[in-house]
């Protein structure tokens, strides 16, 4: 079986390789916005399935070159669309790596029927992603995860938690925290690997949310993680409350596991 991934240096993609074998793996390692370098690859291997990681976040970075953006999230997927309709021999399964960012904020679990209306621009880019290949899908069998929150020691400190965790490690004795009055979906990167290894095994196809189903409220876990550092924290809330998590249903029928730990304690422990 020949596999290909993009997006393989990135968080989720380089965890996910370590899964195959180095000899079945086909790693992009062009320009996804030139079609010539998709083209190429494609052509190349007689892919089986394709794993498509590759994109900007987080949004800090996606709304300072909005251009970019697109061109990498959006036309990078049309790409890879376009050239397997026109050159595969044979129906590609083609996980693509989306976000919950597809979603508007809401005090309910987000289910995948629910109508999209993205947060941010991330989320524009990527949900024009997802109807492109879901109106292009004469040789895909399309698989998009709706990805919530994750936290890596690899991410930028743009993203929410590595900006926490590093204020907390910080020589100061005394940490003011602004606009942390918000409830996310947070899972162990770990579960989000499993879940994708799930869906490309049983070959699936369709829209799946890959996320706990548990609300993590920003501002408790932010104490809770203080009680290792032991720091006066105050907070600073000039925003409105936001709440985006998800109903994870659809992944948990499939026979998806994930981990009962408290996040929390997952941070301490991993992050």
């Amino acid at each position: 079986m020949k596999i290909g991934v993009t997006g393989s240096n990135g968080i989720l993609g380089s965890e996910f390789i370590k899964l195959f074998d180095k000899k079945d793996v086909r790693i992009f390692q062009g320009r996804i916005e030139k079609i010539k370098d998709v083209e190429k690859w494609i052509c190349k291997n007689n892919f089986d399935k394709i794993f498509h990681f590759a994109a900007i976040v987080p949004t800090i970075k996606v709304n300072s070159n909005m251009k970019k953006a697109l061109l990498v999230n959006y036309i990078g997927t049309k790409n890879i669309i376009d050239t397997i309709n026109k050159f595969s021999k044979k129906r590609v399964w083609f996980f693509y790596s989306s976000t919950s960012h597809v979603y508007n904020f809401c005090k309910n679990k987000q289910k995948e029927t629910q109508n999209t209306k993205p947060i941010s621009y991330y989320g524009q880019t990527k949900l024009f992603g997802e109807n492109y290949i879901l109106s292009n899908r004469s040789k895909i069998i399309p698989c998009i995860g709706r990805i919530f929150s994750f936290t890596s020691n690899k991410q930028d400190k743009n993203f929410i938690i590595p900006s926490i965790l590093t204020k907390l490690r910080n020589n100061n004795k005394e940490i003011k925290f602004q606009n942390l009055r918000h409830i996310r979906d947070f899972l162990p990167i770990n579960n989000i690997i499993k879940a994708i290894k799930l869906l490309s095994i049983k070959k699936v196809e369709g829209i799946f949310n890959i996320c706990s189903s548990r609300k993590v409220d920003l501002q408790n876990l932010t104490i809770e993680l203080n009680q290792k550092y032991k720091k006066k924290i105050t907070f600073s809330n000039n925003t409105k409350k936001s709440v985006l998590f998800g109903c994870n249903k659809k992944l948990i029928n499939l026979g998806w596991k994930i981990d009962t730990i408290k996040y929390s304690n997952y941070l301490l422990k991993n992050i």
